[in-house]
């Protein structure tokens, strides 16, 4: 657990660094800085779902995923836990404040600004390779390198989102304590189910969701990634499959 901890204390510290280095920010930069996210994380997103090799088993996931996530209204869900947190530990923000975030974030002008800042950089932080093998590599092998090294990845990108979408950035260090930190507990008991194909097709399905994420910071279209979190679910069910049904 002891690396899950230090992961999400870089990601809260990269919140603070983000959130004092955007004070002196104009709001033309402010602007440069939420499109330069959104362009990392179709970067990002990209790179991870490329690398499938299942294309129907990740349309299949995506599409069911997106259907039952949004009959169970999951994003509604996660924007209501964090309009909690944010209500239970963060300072509101000034009307000012919200009125120049939705003008220079169209995306985002139908979310709470904290709770949407929460679940992009949730779905962010938590949706790789490296947060599945590096929890299982601490939790069997006492091996703590690939956490480690996450831990420094998550910090510098958190200096990036706390910059275009705020504190509630900081908060998503609570989800990768609790989805690291269960994995790494359970890990001797999942770890002989789990295959590398499955692990690649869950980053292919996580990149999916994060090309969501840069879609909706760079105002191209509204997408409710949250809806969309069930198909992570589906992806794990239809891997264990792929032996028996090849077509998938």
């Amino acid at each position: 657990m002891i690396a899950t901890i230090i992961n999400a204390l870089a990601i809260v510290l990269g919140t603070v660094v983000g959130l004092l280095a955007r004070k002196g920010f104009s709001e033309r930069a402010k602007e440069s800085v939420y499109n330069a996210t959104g362009i990392i994380s179709l970067v990002i997103g990209f790179s991870m779902a490329i690398k499938t090799e299942h294309v129907l088993s990740l349309a299949l996931s995506i599409i069911i995923g997106g259907l039952v996530g949004t009959a169970l209204d999951i994003e509604g869900a996660i924007y209501r836990l964090g309009e909690w947190l944010r209500r239970r530990f963060a300072k509101p923000a000034p009307a000012t404040a919200s009125a120049t975030t939705a003008e220079s974030a169209p995306a985002a002008t139908d979310a709470p600004g904290f709770a949407f800042g929460f679940l992009n950089a949730s779905v962010l932080f938590c949706v790789g390779a490296m947060a599945l093998v590096g929890s299982f590599k601490a939790g069997t092998e006492g091996n703590y390198d690939l956490i480690l090294t996450k831990s420094v990845m998550d910090g510098f990108i958190a200096v990036i989102f706390a910059g275009a979408m705020g504190v509630g950035v900081g908060f998503s260090a609570l989800s990768v304590l609790v989805y690291q930190g269960a994995l790494t507990l359970a890990a001797s008991w999942v770890k002989p189910f789990v295959t590398p194909s499955m692990i690649a097709e869950l980053s292919a399905v996580g990149g999916a969701l994060v090309v969501m994420i840069g879609i909706n910071l760079l105002g191209l279209k509204k997408i409710r990634t949250g809806d969309f979190l069930p198909a992570l679910v589906i992806i794990v069910v239809l891997s264990l499959l792929f032996n028996v049904i090849p077509v998938l």
